[in-house]
This record gives structure tokens, sequence and C-alpha cells, in this order.
């Protein structure tokens, strides 16, 4: 009976071993994807079409693809509300699963708070078209990957667009130029470019803060009114944005005299303000629409079968493709990582930061992907967290955004010294020092 009895319980262990094992393959073979979001808040109904992007994207690769080379591709939502505190603690809680690749944050306050973090944890964080502008120095911010454009690459392509329209830079001189900005590190970070093309050009600068959310712009625009300046940057998100355009119409102020950075030139900031918005212009850091092959594949993989996050027409929004993009460069990152350190496994935090320094995704890759005419090509450095730093200018014509024919490129010459010097302050007061030469392979 007690040899019965050992044979069982060895039996037992025997099956939970190999269900552990079978257990630790499954997760073995998972990367894991943490989706910080906001569905909730004054800055849900953009936050939402964004976050959806992601989603569908991560679910049309394993359906289409069965995953990146067999390994599927999980993920989580977090919501933050947009808040810098629940920005952090759903980090905290996310940042040991197994298999994680990078973070998104989703907000530039909560990447802020997470630039000291990412080093220490060894975990990427992507921050497309926001975050810390100096970040573009990759010998600097190891671990910070501002892809595709900062705020100091938005504002000097504004400025560049509004000397073209006025025949030249130097028709710039005496112009009064008011930046409208929500007062949170997002909409604080243009002001050290503005600044300086300022000084360069000759422009008078003003600048106008909104307490977030920016519901209540009555005074701000009163100001405006006063002031009567040439053209009106406006630097916000979420309910702010379409809260200015109503304030500008209400007030007076011409709609086609004011420019947007990329958050806020999506369709939430002007639907509900339909032809009250008319001749408004914003950036475009991406095309959008769903003819592209990219958006085609997601309507047919995941909405046709049900599997859709959000509405089937939200696919192709400008928000949405933005979250799309994310998605897609944070999968790429995963299989360049691949290439280098095994094809068919799950990359560790580490191993996707290589493939994120290491990107190079030429018209030929782009048009693969499904986003030829999409975006523009990008490759990354050590030295070049960004990859690009290229954008448009869209208008709105009362019901639809109509993107410019040309693409301009922020001025290098203007951009690299106050990187350079901005990198170097970072460091100092963080009493740290930049990456070595011999670390770029690492």
């Amino acid at each position: 009976m007690k040899s019965t009895k050992t044979m069982i319980a060895a039996a037992i262990v025997a099956v939970g071993t190999l269900l552990t094992a079978g257990s630790a393959l499954a997760q073995a073979k998972e990367q894991f994807f943490p989706l910080l979001s906001y569905r909730t808040g004054p800055y849900a109904p953009n936050g939402t079409p964004w976050a959806n992007g992601k989603q569908d994207y991560l679910k049309m690769i394993n359906a289409r693809d069965g995953g990146v080379n067999g390994v599927k591709l999980t993920f989580e939502e977090c919501e933050t509300g947009y808040a810098t505190d629940r920005g952090v603690e759903c980090y905290e809680r996310l940042k040991s699963r197994p298999g994680v690749a990078l973070f998104d944050p989703q907000a530039t306050g909560i990447t802020f708070a997470l630039t000291e973090k990412a080093p220490v944890d060894k975990v990427a964080l992507l921050t497309l078209g926001y975050g810390l502008s100096v970040a573009q120095d990759g010998l600097a911010f190891k671990w910070n990957f501002p892809l595709m454009g900062s705020y100091w690459t938005g504002a000097d392509i504004l400025i560049q667009h509004l000397g073209k329209e006025n025949g030249g830079l130097d028709k710039l001189k005496g112009k009064k130029i008011t930046l409208v900005y929500h007062d949170s590190p997002f909409g604080k970070e243009p002001i050290p470019l503005l600044q300086e093309r300022a000084k360069m050009h000759g422009f008078d600068l003003q600048l106008l803060p909104v307490t977030a959310p920016g519901v209540e712009q009555k005074a701000t625009w009163l100001q405006v009114r006063q002031q009567r300046p040439d053209y009106v940057l406006l630097w916000g998100w979420g309910v702010m944005n379409s809260t200015a355009l109503k304030e500008a119409q209400a007030t007076g102020y011409p709609r086609e005299k004011m420019y947007g950075v990329w958050w806020a030139g999506a369709e939430p900031d002007v639907r509900d303000v339909g032809a009250g918005a008319k001749g408004y212009h914003a950036l475009a850091l991406n095309g959008s629409g769903q003819q592209p092959k990219v958006m085609q594949d997601i309507l047919k993989f995941v909405h046709e079968k049900g599997q859709g996050t959000g509405p089937k027409d939200e696919v192709g929004q400008v928000l949405y493709t933005r979250g799309a993009i994310i998605q897609m460069l944070s999968v790429e990152a995963v299989r360049k990582a691949q290439e280098r350190f095994g094809k068919g496994k799950v990359m560790t935090g580490e191993q996707v930061r290589w493939g994120l320094e290491n990107l190079n995704l030429d018209q030929k890759r782009l048009d693969a992907l499904g986003f030829g005419g999409v975006m523009r090509p990008m490759q990354t450095t050590c030295a070049d967290h960004m990859g690009s730093t290229w954008a448009r200018v869209q208008t709105w014509d009362g019901a639809k955004w109509n993107i410019g024919n040309d693409w301009y490129q922020a001025d290098e010459a203007v951009l690299k010294p106050m990187v350079k010097s901005g990198a170097a302050k970072y460091l100092a007061d963080k009493k740290t020092q930049a990456r070595p030469a011999s670390d770029c392979n690492s």
C-alpha cells in the first residue's frame, strides 16, 4: 500500500512538473505589450482611438501572421486617465510581467516620471511624437525613443511653414505669434524652440497657458482678442482643442490663422465644431484613411471577424492610425531584435531596446508592412533615437482634413545644438554620464 501511494504521489509530481513546464513553454512564446491608456476623463475622446489602433494592430499580427516568427503577441491595458501618478502605478504593476517588450507611456508627464526608472528596470520608453525633445540624443538617453518627432521638431516645422506663407522667415520680423498651450510638461515643451526661433527671426512670442483640462478658456481668448496676434499656435490635447476652436469662433479670431500641433489635429478636435473650425490648420505626423493596406488588413483579419476593439468606421482615423504606427514600430523592434538574438524567441526589454535603436524602415519595407503613404521612411541609430523629423500641414475644410503635399523637415542646424546642450544639462543635473561609443552595439 505504501508503495502504491508513493507511486501515485510520484505520478502527481511528474504531471505537475509537465504542466509547469508546459506553462513555462507557453509563456516563453509570448511577447507582452503593456498598454497604458485613458478611456475615461476629458482626454478620452482622443485617447480611445489611439488605444484602439494599438490593440487592433496586435490582434491583426496574431491573426494574419501568427505573431512574430511564431511568438504570440499578448497585451493588457491599464487605465491612467492621463494622470502621472496613475501612469506610474500602471508601469510598476506591469513592468515585471514575463516577456514585457517596452512601454508607450501615452503622456509626456508620465514619460518624465518614468525616464529615470527605465534604465534601472531595463525597459525602453517609446514616445512617438511626444515626450522629452532632448531624448533624441541616444547617447544621453539610452532608453528613450521619441520616434518620428518631438515638440521641438513640430514647433520648428510650424515656424518654417509660417515663414513660407509670408515669403521667407525674414518676413516674420515684427509679427506677433501667440502660443496657447496646455499648462503641463506637454504644453511647455515647445517653448525653448519657439524662443530660439523668435530670437533668430525677430517675431514677438506671447505665451498663454491654459489650466488643464482646458474646458475654461474665455479669459485666454479675451487676451488673444486684445493682443490681436498674427498667428496662434495651439498646443492642446483632448477637450482643450475643441474648446479653443469654439472660443476662437466666439471671439472672432480667424481659424485660418490658427495652427495646432499634431495632437491637436484629429477628428475629435474638430468634429463637434464642424464648419466653425473651417480653415484651421494642424501638423500631420501621419496620413489617415482606410485605403492603406494595413487598414484593409485590420478590417479583414480583425473587424470582419468581430474582434475589433472599437467601431469599424474609426479604423483609419488620424489617432487610430497613429496608434497602429506606434504598435507597428514596437513589433518591428521585436522582429529586429530577433534577427540578432534569436528568431522565434521572446525578447527581453534590453534586446527590444536594441531593436528600437536599429530600426531601418525604408520605403520598400513600409510598403510591405502596408504603411506606404502613411508615413515616411525612418532609421534610428545609437546617436539618433528619433529616426525621422518630417511632418506636413493639414487643413480642416469643415467636414474633413486635407493634407498638404509639402513635407517639412525640422532644421537640424537649429535643433542639434539645442538637443546637445539640453542633453548635457540633463546629465549634469542627474549627475550621470553619456554612453561611451563602445556601448552602441549593446
